[in-house]
């Protein structure tokens, strides 16, 4: 699997819209960067929010 392939699977499984087709090939290999990419793309959420959040307060606290 290529890395858009990856990235596709990990937003799918975060959305958890994942097929089974796409699971079962998913856990034939090696899950590290799974791992990776998901947790890149939770600190990416988590920053989104938080930047989100300082815009709608106005830049306080």
């Amino acid at each position: 699997m290529n890395w858009k392939h990856r990235l596709q699977a990990v937003l799918a499984a975060m959305f958890g819209v994942q097929s089974e087709r796409n699971r079962r090939a998913q856990f034939s290999g090696s899950p590290w960067p799974y791992v990776i990419l998901g947790a890149i793309l939770i600190l990416l959420f988590v920053l989104a929010l938080l930047g989100i959040v300082r815009l709608v307060l106005g830049g306080e606290g």
